[in-house]
């Protein structure tokens, strides 16, 4: 059998990572990096690109790459993932991490729920669960060919559960409905990809908890009254899970859901 030092080593993969620009995002390159592969930045911020990928120069010995990539366009996004999968000769892992949020009520996103518009709602299926879909089929081939091909989309535990609304009691934040929608689709995703690509590709999910991000302090206290390891997420604690999917140490691991909420979803 191989060490687990071999099972891990990523040199000379190339990985696409989407909402590279990205708080998780950070996370999934630098264990990327670290592992040797030639990482692909891709988000809309081009400036955050760049010097995201100086950062991550710094980690790995593999090369990091910023790409322009507006996932809301789909002849953009096919355009662009193709070019850089030919520049590469190749791509052997896609880590879809983007994911819309919105901004404002004034979008009907951050809304009470009858406030909230079609267009978000259209928004966030497609940034966070179309763009999953046309990224898979433009680079299948060049997935397939790899011998090591492995999918990672980001869903959320608002995929798999409903929200507990008194959370945001007394905050200004909120809870979309596209959201949760588009997330629980990305697991279906992920199931009906798992089996269309096998054998060739493995395809997983990882799911998060919520990240602390200084939120109101009264949100942070009652998420933590809710999960089993007391203390909300950081960045740090997804490296793991992604370079165990993104390698040969999970070969014989598809069509499942990584769920790294610190027993959230386990009450």
């Amino acid at each position: 059998m191989r060490r687990l030092s071999e099972l891990m080593d990523l040199t000379g993969r190339n990985a696409l990572v989407t909402g590279g620009a990205g708080y998780i995002a950070l996370a999934v390159e630098e264990a990327l990096c670290e592992l040797g592969t030639n990482v692909i930045i891709a988000d809309m911020d081009y400036d955050a690109c760049l010097q995201r990928a100086a950062r991550l120069k710094e980690i790995g010995s593999g090369q990091t790459e910023p790409l322009f990539m507006d996932l809301s366009n789909e002849e953009q996004t096919r355009s662009s993932a193709k070019t850089v999968a030919a520049e590469f000769g190749g791509i052997d892992i896609l880590v879809h991490c983007a994911a819309y949020t919105g901004n404002t009520q004034l979008q009907g996103w951050a809304a009470p729920f009858e406030k909230q518009e079609l267009s978000a709602w259209d928004a966030a299926m497609r940034v966070n669960l179309s763009s999953a879909f046309v990224l898979a089929q433009e680079l299948s081939g060049y997935l397939r060919a790899s011998g090591h091909g492995s999918i990672i989309l980001l869903s959320s535990i608002y995929g798999i559960v409903g929200p507990d609304m008194r959370l945001y009691e007394g905050t200004n934040m909120a809870n979309a409905a596209g959201y949760n929608a588009s997330k629980g689709g990305i697991l279906q995703l992920t199931r009906y990809l798992a089996t269309v690509f096998a054998p060739n590709v493995r395809v997983n999910a990882i799911t998060p908890g919520g990240v602390w991000r200084n939120q109101p302090e009264i949100f942070n206290e009652r998420y933590k009254s809710r999960t089993p390891l007391n203390r909300m997420a950081t960045e740090e604690d997804f490296k793991g899970a992604v370079a165990y999917l993104a390698s040969d140490l999970s070969a014989y691991v598809t069509g499942h859901n990584m769920v790294v909420d610190g027993g959230w979803t386990a009450w």
